[in-house]
């Protein structure tokens, strides 16, 4: 059984794919998204499984796709912004090298740019944000070994700050 070298969590807009991308190519291993493993099996983008079937069809769907990254893949892993909701997905999590990448709202609005493609959004962007986080940031906070703030930093920055954060050491 595999698992992967760093699993990414943080919300969305945060960098997870481009962060987790360049770690996958500094650490020569592959990377792996879940919302894009959920994209590619569904044929339709997040957006359409939110409006066609709720959002408790959406978390079913991402805490398989979850599961199964967790179990079969051995490079970089980026979970998507609702994933640590989930207790069973935070139970698997422990004892996993999860880095939190956590940006303040008005870096969110920024590079989100309120945009509706993002349904839990869709509204008031600044508002929905805030509250996005008020209920998720400790679940974030519980299940990663490191934190990394990725205000005003290049994605870069990101990703060396999140190899020093976990200590990694090449061999």
């Amino acid at each position: 059984m595999s698992a992967p070298v760093i699993v990414l969590v943080g919300p969305m807009g945060v960098g997870k794919s481009t962060v987790g991308q360049l770690l996958a190519e500094r650490l020569g291993t592959g990377y792996r998204d879940t919302d894009e493993d959920i994209v590619a099996a569904q044929g339709r983008t997040i957006a359409e499984i939110f409006v066609d079937e709720g959002e408790a069809a959406f978390r079913a769907l991402e805490k398989d796709a979850v599961r199964t990254a967790l179990a079969r893949h051995d490079g970089v892993l980026a979970l998507g912004g609702g994933a640590v909701l989930d207790a069973d997905t935070r139970a698997l999590l422990a004892g996993q090298r999860v880095v939190y990448l956590s940006m303040d709202v008005e870096e969110a609005v920024r590079r989100t740019g309120l945009n509706v493609a993002r349904p839990l959004l869709a509204v008031n962007p600044r508002k929905q944000w805030r509250e996005l986080m008020e209920a998720r940031r400790h679940l974030y906070e519980e299940v990663a070994t490191a934190v990394v703030a990725t205000d005003g930093r290049t994605p870069q920055e990101v990703a060396e700050a999140a190899l020093d954060a976990v200590e990694w050491k090449e061999a």
